[in-house]
């Protein structure tokens, strides 16, 4: 029988260990520009592949990876067009809104200039 105090620190452990895990899967969307462990970004090219999840890439594919990448699931190594498609997505998007925003001013100034 452990200790309570052990066993309230192993499950804060845990707990933090996997909200870490879930804040680096909400995280992945767009063009990374940080890791969450606070390393840099950088973009390279797989020439083969290397880890377990390049089953559905061919060699030679381009990815967003942490400069302090390990294949533990707390750093980020991101398909470059993944993260270019939503990061387009997003802009798209952006610019919709503010095209909307847009019209909506041209509504007002022309209902309230006329006599």
């Amino acid at each position: 029988m452990t200790h309570p105090y052990q066993e309230m620190k192993d499950m804060k452990k845990h707990k933090k260990h996997y909200d870490m895990l879930g804040y680096i899967c909400d995280a992945q969307y767009g063009i990374p520009t940080r890791c969450p462990c606070g390393g840099e970004i950088k973009t390279d090219v797989s020439p083969n592949p290397k880890y377990r999840h390049d089953f559905d890439t061919l060699p030679g594919s381009r990815y967003f990876t942490c400069k302090n990448y390990e294949d533990d699931g707390m750093h980020f190594r991101q398909p470059w067009a993944f993260g270019v498609e939503d990061e387009v997505r997003r802009l798209r998007m952006e610019v919709n809104d503010m095209a909307e925003e847009i019209a909506k001013l041209k509504r007002i100034i022309t209902s309230t200039s006329r006599p």
